[in-house]
């Protein structure tokens, strides 16, 4: 039987390891799976050595801070991924884990091919990295069609295989007309999958619900969240008896919710693909310590955070980041877009035909799954 180790670093990851993976094993039973991951994972009934939050940090001081722990994580990992002895060594994302992880591994046994999904962002820090991982990764498969030069040029094989996160899925079709109220206009929230993040954003979050429900009635929010942090929000919007807001975890109705929105506010990151996919207007947030951000500031080679302002080379997506970051701003971004729709227009057709240069020829777990296939025969 073929055997796959899937290492992933965080929620969001373990979330894209399964869609390719449940793709995968429709096509092929017959293979035996490992992994380091979450909830999505354990959903397809694959085991984990060690939970996901034991790994999942968040900015270089607390990398800095937890630096031992991580060392002996990834030793764990090296040695239970070679005890395991997979055909396949499947990383997702999280390169300062899974990366120094296929490395070591690749080192112990050379046999095991090393398929590694999400590049890392050498286009924005880092370029030099590129060098490194053609020593230890057989395969590398590409969110973004721009991002193949980089790897062409140092003729690493890689696949463009499209965003998950852009793909129209018919199945997340689930009824909830009965949780969405139909008198209120729905902001959705995206505060991060880290919990890292999800404590920095969510005091400034609660405070624009607060200054929202002070001047207008006639909105609902939804916090979309990883089932890892719903409790924690849901604390919060308790303290401070938010009636007209609350918590999803399931995608599926996370999806629902989504495309009943008027607006969404989001975290920095990939989600807001899924969010430009949805037709949803939206602002991007942010906020680190004062420290990780001068060290990002040093490190980066690009002038916005979110990936659709940075393929545009120009804010489409308005972007609030560090002091910027706070709920009166947030609050002012918000309803200045809501007053004005010829802006919503104009974000959403520059977000439109964004998306159109990034979608994969069928689908992204399609394509992925496929290079795995290949690698198994």
């Amino acid at each position: 039987m073929k055997k796959i180790f899937i290492l992933t670093g965080e929620p969001s990851g373990d979330k894209l390891a399964s869609t390719v993976v449940s793709k995968l094993k429709s096509q092929n039973p017959d293979i035996e799976y490992l992994s380091v991951g979450g909830v999505h994972l354990k959903k397809l009934g694959i085991n984990s050595i060690f939970n996901l939050n034991e790994i999942t940090y968040l900015g270089f001081t607390s990398i800095l801070f937890n630096i031992f722990k991580i060392r002996n994580k990834i030793n764990q990992t090296v040695n239970e991924i070679i005890k395991f002895n997979p055909d396949i060594l499947f990383s997702v994302d999280s390169p300062d884990f899974t990366m120094r992880v296929a490395e070591r591994v690749k080192k112990l046994n050379n046999n095991i091919k090393t398929i590694h999904y999400v590049a890392p962002q050498v286009w924005i820090w880092r370029k030099n990295r590129v060098k490194k991982i053609k020593k230890f990764i057989d395969h590398i498969l590409l969110l973004f069609d721009f991002e193949k030069k980089y790897f062409d040029k140092e003729n690493i094989k890689n696949t463009f295989v499209g965003h998950p996160l852009i793909e129209k899925n018919e199945d997340n079709k689930k009824i909830v007309e009965n949780i969405i109220p139909q008198e209120k206009k729905i902001i959705s929230i995206f505060p991060g999958s880290r919990k890292s993040e999800t404590d920095a954003l969510l005091n400034i979050l609660i405070d624009f619900i607060k200054i929202m429900n002070k001047k207008h009635n006639d909105f609902y929010f939804y916090f979309h969240a990883t089932y890892e942090n719903k409790n924690l929000i849901l604390s919060e919007i308790k303290k401070f008896n938010i009636e007209n807001a609350d918590v999803v975890s399931d995608e599926s109705i996370k999806s629902k919710i989504l495309s009943n929105s008027v607006f969404a506010v989001s975290k920095s990151g990939t989600v807001s693909l899924q969010i430009s996919s949805s037709n949803i207007p939206s602002i991007i947030i942010y906020k680190l310590s004062f420290i990780n951000f001068m060290i990002f500031k040093m490190l980066v080679n690009v002038k916005f955070a979110n990936i659709i302002n940075i393929i545009n080379n120009r804010e489409v997506i308005p972007e609030l980041l560090q002091n910027e970051c706070n709920a009166d701003e947030i609050y002012r971004s918000v309803i200045y877009l809501l007053k004005n729709p010829e802006l919503i227009k104009k974000q959403l057709f520059d977000c439109s035909n964004t998306l159109k240069g990034i979608r994969s020829k069928t689908s992204s777990s399609e394509e992925a799954s496929l290079v795995l296939r290949n690698y198994l025969n």
